[in-house]
């Protein structure tokens, strides 16, 4: 334990005492620990003895930095490091929380019962408590580990102490939405063909229950009828590193106790593992549940579970009260006898004066002190000797105690503290020499004790169990829904095995890369599966397609027994219809004024957009409101896009007429429009993500961008997601024009709103919109000097 402010593993490195000098030393029972401190570093080293051969996964957890250091065998010199909560100091799990990081799990490890291997443990602590598991979803205690025992030896001891590569600093990675990821690359692989996958399912229709066509919507009411989609697996759009200990993502409970600037207090366990009565402490979903109930409202402090209920122990009303009897009516209280009329109203009598000697006393005064009984100066040390040096140590042992009991006065009160009862030293007066003034005996200070062997259990806590599929305005870091493997992988096996059985056992599944769920729970879910198979030829191909899990409900027919209530039967289907295009033309519209620099730069992103993708079936339609600082149109005669068109128009900046300008240009009713915005840095498969989240006739797809802070970049992202804008949407032209087109009636020399109000409208027309967090998708902070009809205002006098 080195007791300084960290705030990352890097600066733990640096301090000049790590890793061989701690303030303290000693032996923990679990990789769990609780020391009840705050503003230090911890290093646990040991061995660990797998109970069976087999690959076995690692996990940490922390409230701070950490990292999990592991060797394939004794020696702690192979030490690799396997899995860490952050490298910037700002990053932090709750207790029992194993996937906020893609770099909190390790990969599976092959180990052999009979050999123990080396684990080296790190931790940097600056406000919370330290807590760290390993191998999910369990944690590992002594039964599986040897920690290495060092509380008897002394601190200049530390031959021992292993130089592994965690004693170093090391450069920190980015964040994990930076990571690279099979969906970024996926539109380079080369498509199954369509004829290949008919009949591999049957055909249904498709009729989702949230369809809301031919129903009036209020202005702006159309946002509350958007939902997320379930992704699977973790993209990490998640802005872990963008939270904050009170992240709108933990939902955390009003009785949570907290200390020091806003951070938590976490009941931790006593040293032999349970919460200091003998029972083991858990952390409960919410406050007042059980710790194996149903997940519920999210209660992050350490409670202790009430006990549970009996089995037979129901839920019951309190009887009913008996009814009232129809005779038993409401009556009145019998009135009062009538007053006699020879007794009238009498006052009481009077109170009696008050005596005239009876007057308000004050207190008679204390008498005065006597002069004898003042404070006294005690009497002052004898000089010191002359034949003792300093640095000797020979102080008598009796004078320190007595100068301590001077401090505190008989009854247990501190007679000075700090000089603040200096003037009574002076009533006593001592006579004699005061050249010499003695200073105020040093109050005896008692350090908290800490102790480093306590552990706590933390259960597995998976946070997205909490999450709904409705958009929360308030939380702009959480990023996209993530669907439980479990049931991805169910509808991945099922649809293979189906379209083996169709061809023979052709293809091979290589990996799930992606899997999208749009949940309905009264008609059935629909699933885009993209999966990467191998063909008989060992070429990789690749799988995009939408599934439709069917609930039918049919009753049990049965002569004898009386009717049931319905049985739901889930059917998977090909939806008739749903199916997208993957050569469909996307039109990126864009309309600019006087914003040269940023023409500029959306121009050479669309040349780079063709040029690693080699896709022609796109273009650029700009449409300007005679700008006067660059020629448009002359940038995009030099430049090298595939298809662009340009439109001049006079007078003030309007974007939903720019907008609906540029779909007028557009010939092909079954293309894409993407009513785009200027400011925008495009991640590369932007064009594969519109046009399989578009269906003509069925949805639209408004991608949710990551808005970057002044400063920031695509390469250094510190921003939110825009969760509520709408003003990025992609559509097919036929539906734009079925939901009316924009509105360029009401929003002329204004915006605000128009996307607002053209989501009301594509919603009653029958569509439904997708939603979902665009990975690499940006958009770059700006100045609104010169934009939207800004005018300059002149200095002159």
């Amino acid at each position: 334990e080195w007791t300084l402010p960290f705030t990352s593993i890097d600066q733990l490195r640096k301090n000049l005492h790590y890793p061989l000098y701690p303030h303290t030393r000693t032996t923990v029972l679990k990789l769990a620990a609780s020391p009840q401190w705050t503003n230090y570093g911890l290093r646990i080293f040991g061995y660990l003895h797998p109970y069976a051969d087999g690959e076995f996964v690692f996990a940490v957890s922390s409230q701070a930095n950490s990292e999990f250091w592991l060797s394939a065998n004794e020696s702690p010199l192979d030490c690799r490091l396997q899995a860490w909560v952050g490298k910037t100091g700002s990053e932090w799990t709750a207790p029992g929380e194993y996937n906020k990081f893609a770099s909190q799990t390790s990969r599976p490890h092959q180990h052999v019962s009979l050999y123990p291997f080396a684990v080296h443990l790190i931790s940097s602590m600056s406000r919370y408590r330290f807590h760290s598991s390993g191998s999910s979803p369990g944690v590992l205690s002594s039964s599986s580990s040897s920690p290495a025992g060092e509380s008897s030896l002394f601190m200049s001891e530390v031959d021992h102490i292993p130089q592994t590569a965690g004693s170093h600093p090391c450069h920190p990675p980015g964040p994990d939405m930076l990571r690279e990821d099979p969906r970024d690359t996926f539109y380079r692989r080369q498509m199954i063909p369509a004829r290949t996958l008919r009949s591999v399912l049957p055909d249904c229709s498709y009729s989702p229950s949230y369809i809301i066509k031919g129903y009036e919507l209020l202005r702006y009411q159309g946002l509350q009828f958007v939902h997320m989609t379930y992704i699977h697996p973790n993209d990490y759009t998640r802005l872990t590193h963008m939270e904050t200990e009170n992240s709108c993502f933990y939902h955390e409970s009003e009785e949570e106790e907290t200390t020091g600037e806003g951070g938590r207090r976490w009941k931790a366990a006593g040293a032999d593992g349970g919460t200091g009565e003998g029972q083991p402490g858990r952390l409960c979903p919410s406050a007042g549940r059980r710790c194996d109930a149903p997940p519920g409202p999210l209660c992050l402090p350490f409670q202790r579970p009430p006990p549970p209920r009996p089995a037979y122990q129901a839920l019951q009303r309190p009887p009913p009260r008996p009814p009232r009897p129809a005779y038993q009516a409401l009556q009145r209280p019998p009135p009062r006898p009538p007053r006699p009329a020879n007794q009238a109203l009498q006052r009481p009598p009077p109170r009696p004066p008050r005596p005239q000697y009876q007057a308000l006393q004050r207190p008679p005064p204390r008498p005065p002190r006597p002069q004898y009984q003042a404070l006294q100066r005690p009497p002052p040390r004898p000089p010191r000797p002359q034949y003792q040096r300093a640095g000797t140590n020979h102080t008598d042992t009796s004078t320190v105690v007595r100068s301590a009991e001077a401090f505190w006065d008989e009854g247990g009160a501190r007679v000075a503290r700090g000089g603040s009862r200096r003037s009574g030293w002076d009533q006593g007066g001592v006579e004699g020499d005061t050249s010499y003034e003695e200073a105020a005996p040093t109050p005896l200070v008692f350090d908290p004790e800490v102790v480093w062997s306590q552990t706590f259990q933390a259960d597995q806590l998976d946070l997205q169990l909490l999450r709904s599929d409705w958009i929360d305005l308030n939380c702009n870091v959480s990023g996209n829904l993530l669907l439980q493997p479990a049931d991805a992988q169910a509808v991945v096996r099922t649809y293979v095995d189906k379209l083996n059985l169709k061809h023979q056992g052709r293809y091979t599944l290589v990996r799930v890369v992606n899997v999208e769920k749009r949940v309905d729970r009264a008609q059935g879910s629909r699933y885009l599966l993209e999966l990467e198979l191998k063909d008989p030829s060992g070429e990789l191909r690749r799988l995009s397609h939408y599934v439709y899990s069917l609930i039918r409900w049919k009753k049990p027919r049965s002569r004898r027994l009386p009717p049931l209530r319905s049985v739901p039967e889930v059917i998977l289907c090909n939806p008739f219809g749903f199916q997208w295009n993957p050569t469909a033309t996307v039109h990126f519209i864009v309309p600019v004024k006087n914003q040269a620099r940023w023409v500029i730069q959306l121009i050479s992103d669309m040349e780079a957009l063709y040029r690693v993708t080699r896709d022609r079936d796109f273009s650029l339609i700009i449409v300007d409101y005679d700008s006067t600082d660059m020629d448009v149109k002359k940038a995009l005669d030099a430049a090298s896009l595939p298809q662009y068109e340009y439109l001049k128009l006079s007078g003030n900046f309007q974007r939903a007429a720019g907008l609906q300008a540029g779909v007028d240009l557009i010939t092909d009713d079954h293309s894409i429009v993407f009513l785009c915005d200027l400011h925008i840095s495009f991640p590369m498969a932007i064009l594969d993500s519109i046009r399989k989240h578009c269906v003509e006739g069925y949805m639209a797809f408004a991608p949710i961008l990551m808005r970057l802070d002044c400063g920031a970049t695509p390469q250094e992202p510190r921003g939110y997601w825009e969760v509520n804008g709408f003003g990025l949407l992609s559509v097919y032209k036929s539906d734009l024009l079925a939901a009316g087109g924009m509105n360029t009636r009401e929003f002329t020399d204004r915006w605000g709103g128009e996307d607002w109000e053209l989501l009301d409208r594509i919603l009653q027309s029958g569509l439904e919109v997708e939603r979902i967090h665009l990975r690499n998708f940006f958009h770059y902070y700006h100045s609104k000097r010169g934009m939207w009809n800004r005018r300059t205002m002149s200095n002159s006098r």
